[in-house]
């Protein structure tokens, strides 16, 4: 069930995801077509200025060829202004008049000349502007059209790969969905085979508790009957009247505590995170820690927000505790459950923690009012919060004492009657309820508070998501006490309830009581045990007691056989450890035999070598080898009164005064050189095997720590990750709350409508009927008349 629920959540998300993938694509989509519709209105743009283009280009040709019409015309004027000049200067004799008319004449043309020309020239420079003013606005519209083309091919493209996911994330999900069909359909038929096995075990439940309830009712007569044991002059006998043990009862308990258990552990991890972000925030607002030192009294509050685990965690450990101690074979009443004193305590710890940082929590909250960028609005929420945190500080106090009212049975007998802990147990329902109440009016505010401080300007990235992740912690801290106090409602029946009580009274049970309770189920288990096995059921008086006599004699020869025992352990012990002692002077001298026995070899091998040069006295080597240690020190003594002593840049050496030895002293400083030469070189060999390791471990040492450091930024990035898709998550499930809202609000709004429409429509049926009743009777008059 838990994979299917696993399932159905990663369904559920890739639907939202899905969904919102899509709502981008439509975003997207109409982008597209919006760039289109941009790109077609600049293609007529630009199809209209070719049209105008080509409409001035026509108009230039048409004025060149005027203009080179008026040119020719020109030339023809120049011409004939020429040839009459020189009929003028042939006939110049002749008569004034036609040469006055003559020169009338070539003014004119000279006028009209002189205006084409400049006309001509204005039309010059209209042109060439024209044509400059044409190729801006062609280069112009094109750069943008290449840019919009582009960017419709950009918009284009991420269409085509968001339409490619969809289609992924759509054949993702029909594969998840029928794989979800194949399962549910597999645990649908193991459900059928656990209705059905569910139902063989009601029907035989049936049959068993049909027949419990006859041997329970006929146990109750008996019991009625001869078991209960009244004394009404000396009451202190009464409390032989041990209850039964109630099995069911401490299940249910276990069952209780453990609920509680998991509500606990739920309250401490949103008590941890919201003092941690509490302690975030005063470093960021409002003043920035890494930037400029906050305020000492700021200080003093971060630090004792950073010690909130120290008080926090042991209600968890105490509870925890608790519930440990709470098992199938244990009496658990107020009276027997000594842990609850231990969580008491701790409880009483963390209300003294939260009453150290009030006055702190109230400083802070002061100082961010009296911040310069601080809004009458911000202010006023501070004020709702200053109170929120002392209503919350007083009912943790309430639950504090009522806590420590519970816990008092366990250390004192008859500290409390059975009607004074019910309306304990129903006071601290009412507080628990309280506390949720509070914690969610100061949720509340401090949301619209964080709503103001999104619109500060100096408002910082870090300072809102340590906001949010506050946000947060207080939404966990408002679901796990409104849980608890549901949980506690709930069960406050079987909490006020006496599980155990002695026979025919109504005192509550006391630990002396509890402990033959369980003495006596223990009896009871290994007597029915017993049973089973084919023992004896029970044994006579008079063995009984010769059997005691020989336990207490056999116990008392077992324990003087117990403490011999111990003595030969102790010396064995010793004897042990003499041994290992001489095992190791063993070992010593045996390397100690070894190394002499090596020494004398070697001596023996040089002095072998020595004598080897003389032919003379080999047989003397030859003797001298073949003899035992101690005539070769005799020998060596012996010698030793006719020898010398002669050094060098070795050692010292002590040879006779012989001519045969004179070649040895050299031989022999020329061995031991070597000797010392060699393991000079092995000696440089390793330690150039070390260097080498050592560069060798340092590199990897090196390549290790980089990794490190990369491993931490992968981790960082990754932690930066989760938050931002918590933020997410948390943005996604505002989305839904708002699109539900709204959704909600529309489908009243269209039942209103609705219910408006039909009542409209009743009336106008109404009004249809009455004026067809209205026409029939019109009608009928008129055939009257």
């Amino acid at each position: 069930m838990a994979n299917v629920t696993d399932l159905q959540t990663k369904y559920s998300k890739l639907a939202q995801e899905y969904s919102k993938l899509r709502a981008q694509n439509q975003v997207l989509k109409k982008a597209v077509v919006d760039e289109q519709a941009n790109s077609a209105s600049f293609k007529e743009q630009l199809k209209q200025r070719d049209q105008s283009l080509r409409k001035q280009e026509q108009e230039m040709d048409s004025l060149s060829f005027r203009n080179q019409q008026l040119a020719k015309r020109v030339e023809l004027l120049q011409e004939e202004l020429a040839v009459s000049e020189s009929k003028g200067k042939k006939g110049k004799s002749k008569a004034d008049s036609p040469s006055q008319h003559g020169l009338e004449t070539q003014s004119v043309f000279d006028e009209d000349l002189q205006k084409k020309i400049e006309e001509n020239e204005r039309l010059h420079i209209q042109f060439y502007e024209a044509d400059e003013h044409h190729r801006k606005q062609e280069a112009e519209l094109t750069t943008r059209l290449r840019e919009l083309e582009k960017d419709s091919g950009q918009h284009q493209a991420v269409v085509e790969g968001l339409t490619t996911k969809y289609m992924e994330t759509i054949d993702r999900l029909q594969s998840d969905k029928a794989r979800l069909e194949v399962k549910a359909q597999t645990l649908e038929r193991e459900a059928k085979e656990c209705r059905m096995r569910t139902e063989e075990c009601q029907q035989q439940l049936r049959r068993c508790q049909s027949e419990l309830n006859r041997q329970v009712k006929q146990s109750s007569s008996v019991i009625q009957e001869k078991v209960p044991f009244n004394d009404t002059k000396f009451g202190d006998y009464n409390s032989l009247n041990v209850p039964p043990h109630n099995r069911r009862h401490q299940l249910k308990a276990r069952d209780v505590a453990g609920q509680a258990l998991s509500f606990i552990q739920d309250l401490v991890a949103a008590l941890l995170n919201f003092h941690s972000y509490t302690e975030q925030r005063v470093h960021i607002y409002p003043l920035d820690s890494s930037i400029e030192p906050i305020s000492p009294l700021n200080q003093k509050f971060s630090q004792y927000l950073h010690e909130n685990a120290a008080y926090v965690r042991p209600l968890e450990d105490g509870f925890l505790q608790l519930h440990q101690s709470i098992t199938e074979d244990t009496v658990t009443v107020l009276e027997t459950v000594v842990k609850l004193k231990s969580f008491a305590d701790n409880f009483s710890s963390y209300t003294g923690f939260l009453q150290k940082i009030l006055p702190y929590q109230l400083k802070s909250l002061e100082e961010e009012c009296n911040a310069p960028l601080c809004t009458a609005a911000l202010i006023a929420k501070n004020q709702e919060l200053l109170s929120d945190m002392k209503r919350v500080t007083s009912v943790f106090e309430k639950l504090q004492s009522y806590i420590k009212l519970l816990a008092l049975p366990s250390v004192r007998q008859d500290a409390m009657p059975q009607s004074s802990t019910s309306a304990v147990f129903t006071q601290l329902a009412a507080c628990l309820h309280s506390l949720h109440d509070a914690i969610k009016e100061m949720s509340k505010h401090y949301n619209q508070k964080a709503s103001f401080e999104q619109e500060l300007p100096t408002i910082t990235q870090k300072l809102c998501t340590t906001t949010e992740c506050l946000l947060g912690s207080l939404g966990s801290l408002t679901s796990s006490t409104g849980k608890i106090a549901t949980f506690f409602s709930n069960n406050l029946d079987f909490f006020t309830s006496s599980g155990y009580s002695p026979r025919g009274s109504t005192v509550a049970l006391n630990p002396l009581q509890a402990e033959s309770m369980l003495a006596n189920k223990k009896k009871a288990a290994a007597y029915i045990h017993a049973i089973k096995q084919g023992r004896p059921q029970s044994v006579p008086y008079r063995e009984a007691l010769s059997n005691r006599r020989v336990l207490t004699s056999s116990t008392e020869s077992r324990e003087g056989l117990t403490q011999q025992v111990q003595q030969s352990q102790e010396k064995i012990a010793r004897l042990e450890q003499e041994k290992e002692h001489w095992l190791l002077e063993a070992q010593l001298g045996k390397v100690r035999l070894e190394k002499e026995n090596q020494r004398i070899a070697d001596l023996e091998a040089q002095l072998a070598a020595a004598l080897g040069e003389n032919p003379n006295s080999q047989p003397a080597a030859a003797g001298t080898l073949s003899e035992s240690h101690e005539e070769a020190e005799e020998e060596q003594k012996a010698a030793g009164r006719e020898s010398a002593l002669c050094t060098s840049l070795v050692g010292m050496l002590c040879t006779t005064p012989t001519v045969e030895h004179v070649g040895d002293e050299e031989s022999r400083e020329q061995l031991i050189k070597t000797h010392y030469m060699a393991r000079v070189g092995e000696l440089t060999t390793q330690l150039q095997i070390s260097d080498s390791k050592a560069v060798h471990f340092h590199s990897e040492c090196r390549a290790l720590a980089k990794r490190l450091a990369i491993a931490e930024k992968s981790r960082e990035t990754l932690s930066e990750e989760v938050k931002l898709a918590n933020q997410n998550v948390t943005r996604l499930q505002d989305e839904l709350t708002t699109t539900k809202r709204s959704y909600e609000d529309q489908l009243s709004m269209m039942s209103d409508h609705l219910c408006s429409m039909n009542e409209t429509l009743s009336k106008q049926r109404e009004e249809i009927d009455t004026l067809k009743l209205g026409s029939k009777g019109n009608a009928k008059k008129n055939k009257g008349r």
